[in-house]
């Protein structure tokens, strides 16, 4: 499954117990008639995913919904359900990479003129 929208708010990532748990929580608010405010929460090393996003980006993320039951003390049985995200990719156009050059549009390359039938080249193919 998949959401999008625009960041509202990206948190911190916290660890949790003696076994290292972490977990990293992201708000975005979709873009639609009733925008709603989907909180997704990034675990282990999937928090990292979240390093190069800022407020205010309009992403998509994939995510998995998780549930589980739980019994509280009193012998209640609870039941609660969790938006985990795994990918996360930006829907702005990304800035063009500094190490390459542009590409030139297909017009730009015309076919030889000077093409002989009867030269062969080397080529295995």
């Amino acid at each position: 499954m998949e959401v999008q929208g625009r960041i509202k708010m990206i948190d911190e990532t916290k660890t949790y117990g003696n076994n290292g748990f972490r977990k990293r929580e992201v708000v975005i608010t979709t873009e639609e008639q009733y925008p709603q405010h989907i909180l997704v929460e990034f675990v282990q090393d999937k928090c990292d995913l979240l390093n190069s996003y800022q407020v205010g980006q309009q992403v998509k993320i994939s995510i998995n919904l998780r549930g589980r039951e739980w019994t509280n003390p009193q012998g209640e049985v609870k039941y609660f359900n969790s938006i985990q995200g795994w990918r996360i990719e930006n829907l702005e156009g990304a800035p063009a990479s500094e190490d390459m050059p542009p590409v030139p549009p297909m017009e730009a390359f015309e076919p030889a003129d000077d093409l002989n039938e009867e030269d062969h080249d080397d080529l295995p193919f």
